[in-house]
């Protein structure tokens, strides 16, 4: 979200289930190109249900999720972010008909809107008020004009994308109670909020994603984190939450995880950071549907690399976005969020800037306008999914807030994008308009990280419906369709990837080396699955190997293996990346299926992965 911090949180800073309700407006005529749902990935890239490419050229219609700025008199205008009061619906609602809106988005060329709501919003069963341009609306609750606004959406064709934005009805950001998913509320309401409204559209299939929280940055005391395992882990709660609606709500949807916003306090000589998804390199999501994660991250000129994008009390002397020359930005974008569509590895998947954006007809600065050039080059560049910030705004005598790209006045009366005599138009057309890939899309191969660090990380569906195949320790399982790959000799570390054999369903949980043959690793603790049988999973009691998970095919398998050895530096012989850092990993080559785990209890040693018995697929 579009904010500049204000100087009272930043000194703070320093100083430390119903049916969807039917619409009752008219369905406009199917306004964008048809594609088929559900949508899902495939390597880099979402794709429809024939497997095309479906690019999201999205906009956010925000206002749902709240535009007062946390003091004064709610009803009052000035007391509203830019002075545009949304009365907790999408903003314009009050100036326009919904018809004209959304006809309005087509003409901008989207195919999908990213629509934020707040927890609160969908407790708050306050009548709505200031519906003049659409008077069907007067006397419902906020959740219910957001189903009038989803069916309206959708019935024009559109993809819509649910964005639970933040805890309150109140603008973002700073200190405002909306911080982490977890700050104004517990994480168990937020799950079930979540549940609640995946479940409240889950006829309509294209609703097609969960944006699963918006902008997770620092509050007074602490900081969130990826991968700590505490109430502040921003990548354990986006896990567990991303794979709940997956199993509970509503399989089809992509799952979008934004990287995390801000960290540390803005001043010099103080720890800060925007570290957005570079954490996604070493830990990265594995849910249980391998093809539904989006990742997902915002831009915009004035914040930076490790700047808050404050002017004045609480700005540090780091260079913003628009400060770097073309090279240095190109090389920032790619370390923060990019990289996850520029390389193959655990961690790719489809890129989705769900939030860029820029002043208009007002904005003469010469060097936002440049950075504003350079994004959407970089934009068509990599190819990537992208939202803009904000679709709609109000405006009176042709000026305003001036953000949006298509704005009323009290009045009614509207200015767009291509009027004339806005200077964004042309780098909107150009990146509309710009070679980009198109229908179908080859299979590539997936990886996937595993990482029971805390406790359990079993994404297989079959093994978890299995129940608990060993007891009292921390088990990792790879999704179904996917076969381990390649273990870290500590961290817990696994590896997965597709591609080999079909699991007919049957498997095993090896113990004891009731099937090693040959001693391929003499010496040592051998967990081996039997003939026609592959890893798909481990488990550990504290760092020891405890079992070894085998998946049985119908197919026949290779025998004849090798021993790759990895305690005592990397032995990988296939892609996926670096999937523990710091650690020591072995892998199976591309044309190999892990068949066993090595180890030893001897003196010294603490019973880690040491080897892996590699065999070749076909016999």
């Amino acid at each position: 979200m579009r904010r500049i911090a204000p100087s009272a949180v930043i000194v703070i800073l320093l100083a430390l289930i119903s049916p969807a309700v039917p619409a009752t407006a008219s369905t406009p005529d199917r306004l964008v190109a048809d594609w088929v749902a559900p949508l899902s990935t495939s390597g880099r890239y979402i794709v429809d249900a024939n497997g095309n490419r479906f690019r999201l050229k999205s906009g956010n219609w925000h206002g749902a999720s709240g535009t007062w700025n946390g003091s004064g008199d709610q009803s009052d205008n000035a007391n509203h972010h830019a002075g545009e009061n949304s009365n907790r619906m999408p903003l314009g609602l009050d100036r326009a008909p919904i018809a004209d809106i959304i006809a309005g988005f087509a003409e901008l060329g989207l195919n999908s809107v990213r629509l934020p709501f707040s927890n609160e919003m969908i407790h708050d069963n306050t009548p709505v008020s200031a519906v003049a341009a659409n008077p069907s609306l007067a006397g419902k609750t906020p959740l219910q004009v957001y189903d009038v606004v989803v069916q309206q959406l959708t019935a024009a064709g559109f993809a819509v994308i649910l964005n639970n934005h933040t805890n309150t009805t109140r603008w973002c950001c700073g200190l405002d109670g909306n911080e982490r998913w977890n700050a104004s509320q517990s994480t168990e309401t937020w799950e079930n909020d979540w549940l609640f409204m995946v479940n409240r559209y889950k006829t309509n299939p294209r609703v097609v994603g969960a944006d699963l929280y918006n902008e997770v940055r620092r509050d007074l005391l602490d900081d969130p984190n990826w991968g700590l395992g505490d109430q502040h882990d921003w990548f354990a709660a986006s896990q567990h939450l991303g794979d709940r609606i997956l199993t509970e709500a509503n399989p089809n949807l992509l799952i979008v995880v934004e990287g995390i916003n801000w960290t540390g306090i803005p001043a010099d000589g103080l720890p800060h950071d925007r570290p957005t998804l570079t954490p996604a390199r070493t830990l990265s999501h594995t849910l249980v549907a391998s093809n539904k994660l989006v990742y997902s991250a915002h831009f915009y000129d004035y914040t930076g690399p490790r700047h808050s994008g404050a002017t004045g009390t609480g700005e540090t002397h780091d260079p913003r976005y628009r400060d770097l020359s073309l090279e240095e930005l190109i090389s920032e974008l790619t370390r923060q969020a990019f990289f996850v569509t520029g390389e193959e590895g655990h961690f790719t998947a489809p890129l989705w800037i769900s939030e860029f954006g820029i002043g208009g007809r007002e904005e003469t600065g010469v060097l936002q306008r440049a950075w504003f050039e350079h994004f959407v080059d970089q934009l068509i560049r990599t190819d990537a999914d992208f939202a803009y910030w904000p679709l709609v705004g109000w405006h009176e005598n042709r000026t305003g807030n001036g953000w949006a790209l298509l704005a009323w006045d009290s009045a009614g009366q509207r200015i767009g994008l291509y009027d004339g005599d806005d200077w964004r138009a042309s780098a909107w057309t150009r990146l509309l308009n710009a070679p980009s890939k198109t229908g179908p899309v080859e299979p590539s191969t997936v990886w996937k990280m595993l990482s029971p660090d805390h406790g359990d990380f079993v994404q297989s569906l079959r093994m978890r419906v299995a129940g608990d195949w060993d007891t009292g320790a921390r088990k990792a399982a790879c999704p179904d369709g996917l076969r381990l790959a390649g273990l870290s000799h500590t961290g817990n570390r696994g590896l997965c990837r597709s591609g080999g054999p079909v699991w007919s369903g049957a498997y095993e949980v090896v113990h004891d080396e009731s099937h090693v043959s040959p001693d391929w690793a003499s010496g040592y603790t051998k967990y081996q699955c039997a003939p026609n049988f592959y890893l798909i999973g481990y488990s550990v009691r504290g760092a020891r190997v405890s079992s070894a998970l085998c998946a049985g095919t119908s197919q026949s398998l290779g025998s004849v293996g090798r021993t790759v050895w990895f305690d005592r530096g990397d032995n990988r012989g296939g892609g996926g990346g670096d999937f523990a850092s710091g650690h020591y990993k072995g892998q199976c080559a591309d044309d190999e299926y892990a068949a066993g785990i090595a180890f030893t209890t001897r003196v010294g040693s603490s019973g880690t992965p040491d080897a892996l018995y590699c065999r070749r697929l076909v016999p």
